[in-house]
């Protein structure tokens, strides 16, 4: 079945400023969009405000997923219908495992470890990282591994993965990466990515690209316009949304 996540006319305040002014946006699942913009444009407010954030102020707009409005619901109903958010900087959880942490979120307890350690060879990561704590003294790399542990496990509708590349060396990337394209034929996930930087679209290859500037999209192409954006920058787009 095909799902949609459809964002309209999104505003959004951060600490009494608006930063999110009438963003839109449209996916359908199986696809892979990826969002560029310079620093302060909205991008990862856009993240927050999705998963349900406290500090980020929604002032208007939409949020369907599946025709389910998500704003006003809470963090844990949003994952519910099928959201899934990677933060930049995952939160290390002292005294709770991945194993209790997965169940926690709804996942099938059905030989969930021997499931969590097939996982996590796909993306090359070790398996006694799955018996620590989460996130606690794990690298980078190993936390960007880890989340694709439980991106396969939950199999969530539509991922939200705010700069998934930073901190990883190419390695990582290549093993992240393939594992979000796998998803979108595995079960026709629906991936949403946030980045700074062009080498994460060369392993993974988007459907759309939208440039964001002062909280809008103001330009949306295919893979071609990240070499615009590599050859020329944001410079030629800031001003679009004026």
């Amino acid at each position: 079945m095909t799902s949609s996540l459809k964002i309209e006319g999104l505003r959004v305040e951060v600490a009494g400023k608006e930063v999110l002014r009438g963003f839109d946006l449209f996916m359908a699942s199986g696809e892979v969009h990826a969002i560029m913009g310079p620093n302060g444009s909205g991008k990862s407010t856009l993240a927050h405000a999705l998963s349900g954030h406290p500090g980020y102020k929604v002032l208007g707009g939409s949020v369907l997923l599946d025709g389910v409005e998500l704003l006003g619901l809470s963090a844990t109903e949003r994952a519910r219908h099928g959201l899934l958010l990677a933060l930049q900087h995952p939160m290390e959880v002292p005294g709770v495992r991945p194993l209790d942490l997965l169940v926690a979120a709804g996942a099938d307890p059905t030989n969930l470890r021997a499931r969590m350690s097939e996982e996590a060879q796909r993306v090359e990561l070790r398996s006694d990282v799955l018996d620590r704590f989460v996130n606690v003294d794990l690298s980078g790399g190993e936390r960007k591994r880890a989340e694709m542990v439980q991106l396969g496990i939950l199999r969530p509708k539509f991922a939200v993965l705010d700069e998934i590349d930073s901190g990883l060396d190419v390695d990582a990337l290549g093993a992240v990466s393939r594992r979000l394209f796998a998803a979108t034929t595995e079960w026709n996930c629906g991936v949403l990515v946030i980045t700074h930087f062009r080498r994460l679209l060369q392993e993974l290859t988007p459907t759309k690209i939208h440039v964001v500037s002062e909280g809008r999209v103001v330009a949306t192409g295919g893979p071609e316009l990240s070499e615009v954006l590599e050859r020329d920058g944001y410079e030629p787009f800031r001003h679009q949304n004026s």
